[in-house]
């Protein structure tokens, strides 16, 4: 097989690196895995702590049906919970629940704390600007 170009290694590399953050994450967030976390990070951005499914799924680049399947167990244990459209029966939101915040300011602490132990300080401003890199590439 010829060597690959430089593009492809990067987007093998960067696979690679999201599977095993994710893995190690999943070991340290207390209940949750990191793509749970990620999603009621994103419902702590939202007006009102809530999102409509798919707006959701857009966010982490997911489909309506792989959204649900994160979703379900979540509901389950009280980490988010449904709330209807009083406009249109149509749309049903997720919200933000108060198990979920408090997952979500205990696994934003563990975060915080591993990443500082796998980031060196001095490599922080490459960070940024790797951070600009992935947002500037267009999938």
């Amino acid at each position: 097989m010829k060597k690959i170009n430089t593009s492809i290694n990067f987007c093998i590399s960067i696979a690679k690196f999201q599977t095993e953050l994710s893995r190690r994450l999943d070991a340290r967030l207390n209940g949750i895995g990191f793509n749970e976390l990620i999603i009621l990070y994103h419902l702590s951005l939202a007006d009102g702590a809530k999102m409509r499914r798919i707006d959701l799924a857009e966010k982490l680049g997911l489909t309506a049906s792989g959204i649900t399947r994160l979703l379900l167990p979540m509901e389950k244990i009280g980490l988010i919970k449904k709330e209807a459209n009083e406009h249109d029966a149509r749309v049903s939101y997720v919200v933000l629940a108060p198990g979920g915040k408090t997952k979500l300011s205990e696994g934003m602490e563990r975060m915080e704390i591993y990443c500082e132990e796998i980031i060196p300080e001095n490599k922080i401003k490459k960070l940024e600007e790797f951070s600009g890199l992935l947002r500037e590439i267009k999938i």
